[in-house]
């Protein structure tokens, strides 16, 4: 028999969370075919197999949490010519103690599961908040596949019942999975390790001839900013004292999704022209209601934008998460009475909210970065 250990699917990740085995227990599989569908901090990643053989146990079972270098999925004897990392026999990865305390969250899943409904992940996941059995839907995908747009729809059709049992229902507990519990964890340690400080400002933004998709802008005032004050585009490593500046700009945008808040890092912002940072926020956007995002898409950054404006509020105290030390927050876009060469005149502002970690960046360059911001955006084009 032959263990294969769930890799690391992308640095310093500590665990990952089963969605979907694709195989079952006495499955004949080939190299390369997905095994399991596993959601990481925040993408759903399919596994191939790395080895041809036949399943004999799965370590797991959907809405476990295995640990990172815990058994995954047992084979009899085969042959590895895959391209994942694993091991076998007498080599087989010793977890950490943290490692095998988490794994023994996840049970062997039994030798004859159910039978389940063959769902999209992303489907599979909304189904489940919204408590819609899937095995009562009719899959519009290809072969049958159920789809968001399957799982919507039946929510639309049945939410006149659902709305008056919740009326005796009691509270749901949803444990934090996914996105959310990486959430949860990636704040709580920004909040214990940074000192951060905030400071407001408008930009007036009247002169602009259409504001339409005005993100490019943003990501543009941005540059501006870091090339005014390059010590913001920075990280910064307590334990040695120092920081280093980087000089690209690649900037993590913030991006609300059912999920959960999920942040992709769009790549050298500063080389890119307007229409290419459209078209790479839009993507990048995409991609992550998608939940297409891969490990890579989501680390790196040197600097972080939030456009919750967007939705909602004028000025906020957006956090910024280490090795980073900024972000800038930005709310909503509106008309407002101001005073202009003495007269009072209606004029269209952008708030803007600058975090900064005031243990390497002072007040002084925080305010110059976003002063150097606020007049790239007061520019007509």
């Amino acid at each position: 028999m032959t263990t294969f250990h769930l890799p690391d699917l992308g640095e310093g990740l500590a665990e990952a969370e089963i969605i979907e085995w694709r195989v079952q227990v006495g499955d004949r599989v080939s190299v390369d075919q997905p095994m399991v569908a596993l959601e990481t901090a925040k993408a759903v990643v399919d596994v191939p197999a790395p080895f041809a053989g036949t399943v004999t146990a799965l370590h797991g079972a959907p809405g476990d949490v295995i640990a990172t270098g815990a058994p995954l999925i047992d084979f009899d004897a085969g042959t590895l010519v895959g391209t994942m990392p694993a091991t076998g026999g007498e080599e087989l990865l010793e977890p950490s103690p943290r490692d095998t305390h988490e794994a023994r969250r996840a049970p062997a899943a039994p030798a004859a599961p159910s039978a389940r409904a063959a769902a999209a992940p992303a489907a599979r996941a909304l189904a489940k908040r919204l408590s819609i059995d899937l095995r009562t839907l009719a899959g519009s995908g290809r072969g049958g596949l159920i789809t968001i747009e399957d799982v919507l729809g039946a929510m639309r059709t049945t939410k006149p019942a659902a709305a008056v049992a919740a009326q005796a229902a009691p509270p749901v507990r949803q444990p934090l999975r996914g996105a959310r519990r990486t959430m949860h964890q990636t704040m709580t340690t920004a909040r214990d390790q940074i000192a951060l400080s905030t400071v407001c400002d408008d930009a007036d933004v009247e002169d602009w001839q259409e504001p339409g998709n005005y993100m490019p802008r943003l990501v543009r005032a941005m540059v501006r900013g870091a090339q005014a004050e390059p010590g913001l585009n920075a990280w910064f490593d307590a334990d040695e004292d120092s920081r280093a500046l980087h000089a690209h700009i690649d900037l993590a945008v913030a991006v609300d999704t059912p999920d959960g808040l999920v942040v992709p890092v769009i790549r050298d912002v500063a080389g890119k022209s307007p229409q290419q940072l459209a078209a790479a926020l839009d993507a990048s956007k995409q991609a992550a209601r998608a939940r297409r995002l891969t490990p890579q898409d989501l680390r790196g950054f040197t600097l972080m934008l939030s456009n919750f404006g967007s939705l909602a509020g004028r000025y906020a105290t957006p956090q910024v998460v280490p090795p980073a030390v900024a972000i800038l927050g930005v709310g909503r876009l509106r008309r407002e009475a101001v005073v202009l060469d003495d007269a009072i005149v209606a004029r269209r502002r952008l708030p803007l909210s600058l975090s900064f970690d005031h243990r390497c960046v002072t007040g002084g360059e925080a305010c110059r970065f976003l002063a150097a911001a606020i007049a790239d955006l007061q520019k007509p084009e």
